[in-house]
Formats: structure tokens, sequence, C-alpha cells
């Protein structure tokens, strides 16, 4: 059966309701018949201008806020990538035959974007239910008073729970501003591992509360050798953070003191307990011994670290895996194993933002992982560190955070 050969130009204009497609800038470059019909405008009055002096608010209603809304909507869609469906609004039209004289109508818009093949937003697309008739008389010229009072007041409502959820929106942005802040001062960049290079990396997630879970740490420790850990708190927001900044700190200073990462993950969960919102963490640490060419590691519920060998072979570091902190009814001893390295070998750690997708099996995030390690294996930490965030984390952003460290043997 031969594929039919479809003129989406034409599907385009036919498409019922109104739609228009807008640049970033939120400059007209295409709208359909109905919309052209039902805002009584030609596509040669759109074409190349911006929404916003076609369509612009009525001067004569002080209250009108259906081109901030609207606008702000938009906005959001391009910075984002993610549809807006807006609240019911009042948007009145100059009548393009009578100057001065202004038409109300009643709007149920969505806005969608168009991703480009760089993954960003490349068009608009504004897509408008007009039902001003149901705002409009019926039954005569004076209409059904009582259903016009009822539509005012659902309008009324919508109105009232649009500006609450902008409430929320603007307050969920100044958390986020908080905990980024906080998250920079609780994750600096590390100290000197003497000649051994290492690159750390914080990619905070797509969304108002969706950071702050996320943490990495260097350790010294005695003869000159190193503790490397990364760890993942459930939750977001301030409240994450607070958790992550707690259980950071008792990692590094159990790391300082135990005789090995079993001890110092032990250590943290036995803390955790008495730590509210620290139920469920992961968190993965290895201790690095350079005299002997060892690591030897401790996983709670983490995903394994990654050991890139000069040869291109990955190895994943699973063979001390336990379940996440406090998960256990009982304390119980954690496990430990060690593994051989060969200076020159790479060594990373991350968190599960880098390789988990909601619409894939783990397996296949850390087949993505090994393929990029493999292929830059020769890459400084510096460079590896980027590559792997440009070329595992989607290009629109991620929905979780990601921590990462990668350390050359």
């Amino acid at each position: 059966m031969r594929k039919p050969q479809i003129d989406y130009t034409a599907v385009f204009r036919a498409l019922p309701g109104m739609v228009a497609l807008l640049t970033p800038d939120l400059v007209y470059a295409d709208a359909n018949d109905d919309f052209l019909r039902l805002a009584g405008r030609t596509l040669e009055q759109l074409l190349g201008r911006y929404i916003f002096d076609v369509f612009p608010e009525n001067p004569n209603d002080p209250a009108a806020a259906g081109m901030r809304e609207t606008r702000a909507s938009m906005l959001r869609v391009v910075a984002t990538g993610e549809r807006d469906t807006m609240a019911l609004l009042r948007y009145d039209i100059e009548d393009p035959q009578r100057p001065g004289v202004w038409r109300e109508h009643y709007w149920s818009p969505v806005n969608a974007p168009v991703l480009g093949s760089d993954g960003r937003v490349a068009l608009v697309v504004h897509r408008v239910e007009e039902v001003t008739e149901l705002f409009h008389a019926r039954g005569g010229p004076n209409g059904d008073s009582r259903a016009r009072v009822l539509e005012a007041e659902l309008y009324t409502r919508a109105r009232e729970l649009q500006q609450v959820n902008e409430r929320l929106r603007q307050a969920h942005a100044r958390e986020r501003e908080v905990a980024l802040a906080l998250q920079a001062a609780m994750l600096p960049a590390p100290g000197p591992t003497g000649p051994h290079e290492a690159a750390v990396r914080y990619r905070p997630a797509v969304g108002a509360l969706n950071v702050c879970g996320d943490w990495y740490d260097l350790v010294d420790l005695p003869g000159d050798n190193l503790a490397v850990a990364v760890g993942d708190v459930v939750g977001h927001g301030l409240a994450a953070a607070g958790v992550m900044g707690q259980l950071r700190s008792a990692l590094s200073a159990a790391c300082r003191v135990a005789d090995g990462p079993a001890q110092a993950v032990e250590a943290l969960g036995l803390y955790a307990r008495f730590v509210d919102g620290a139920e469920a963490t992961t968190v993965v640490t290895t201790f690095i011994d350079w005299d002997s060419h060892t690591i030897t590691y401790s996983c709670a519920g983490h995903p394994p670290p990654a050991l890139v060998r000069l040869d291109g072979t990955v190895v994943f570091l699973d063979q001390a895996t336990d379940p996440p902190l406090v998960a256990r009814p009982e304390h119980l001893p954690r496990p430990q194993a060690r593994t051989p390295f060969a200076e020159g070998d790479t060594l990373v750690l991350y968190t599960d933002g880098l390789i988990e997708r909601r619409d894939e099996d783990i397996d296949t995030g850390l087949g993505r992982l090994a393929d990029s390690l493999t292929h830059h294996r020769h890459a400084a930490p510096e460079t590896l560190a980027d590559v792997l965030l440009a070329e595992l984390l989607p290009s629109t952003g991620n929905t979780d955070d990601t921590a990462l460290i990668v350390l050359r043997l």
C-alpha cells in the first residue's frame, strides 16, 4: 500500500478552530482560515508582525489583562519547551472596519511548542477556542439573564484560579532560586587531588521544585588517599537541600574515621534514621588507594560507579550493592568490594538523573553511558564531564537533577 501524499499546508489551513504559528519572539509565522475569519484579519495583516501590535489591549478597559496573560503563557512555552493551557480569558479586539470600536471576545487558549533539530523551541502553536457566544444573550435581545450571571461567575472564578496559580508559580520560582543558591554553597569545586585530575558537575532539573536532592563529595584520607562519593535524597526543593547538606557533611566526617566505605555508609545509615526526609536516600562511596591501585566501594541503592579502562572497557562496580538508607527496619552491616585499577583509568560517579528515563529500562541508560565513556575515554575529565552531560541528558532538560564526578586515576 502506497503511503498517501499529504498536503500539510492544506491540512493546516482547514484545521477546525483558530490556530496560529508564532516565532519565539512572538511574531506571526502563519495562521489557519478559522483564525483569520474569527479574528477579522487577513494573512497579510499578520505575517511578520508582533502579536500584540496586531491585537493590543483594549485601552478603554483599565482592568484588561488578556495581553499580559497571553504573553506570559507564550514566554513560558519558549522558556520551558512545555505546553501551557490558559484559563478562560476575555480579550477584546478592535473592529478592523471601525477603528476605535472594540468587540468583546472570550477565548480558551492553549500554547504549545514545536521543537527544532537543536531541541529548542522553533515555533509556538497558538490554538484558541472562541467561546464568546456562551457569554452573549440567549433567547432574544436580552437573553437568559440567569445563564449570563452564571457564566460571568464561572469566568470570574476561572480568572481567580489563574491568579492563584500564577502566585504559586512565582513562589515556586523564588524557592528554586534560594534552593539553587544553597546548593551552590554546599557543593563547592573540588580541592587539590594531587596529580589526578577531577571534574565535578551539578545540573538542576527543569521545573520550579525539581532541584537540590543530589550531592557529590571528594574527601582526603590518611596516606594521601581519596574518598569519592555521590548521593541522592528523595524529594525536591529547600527541604531536600537541607537534608542533602546534613547527609553530605555526615558522610564526609564518617569517611575520615572509617576503616572502609562500608563502615562509612553504615554510620551514615544510622545517622539518617534521625533525620526527617532522609528515608530512601541512595549513596555510593569509593575509597581509592593509590599505593595498591585499588578501589574499595560500597553502594546503598545507588547506580554503580563506572570504571573506564585504557582499552575502552567499562566495568560497573556493582558487587557491593545494598538497599537505600533507612530502607530496612533493622540495622545491618553494609557490604563492600574491591577492584584494581591501572594508572590512566577513569572513575565516574553519577546520580540517576544522568541515566534513568521514565520510558526505558535502566540497563538502556547504563549501556548509553558505557558507549559514551568508551568513545571519549581519552578526553580530559573536564571535557569528559561536559560531553557526558551533553550526550546523555535530554536536550530539552531533564526532570531530575544530576550530579557527576569524573576522576582520572
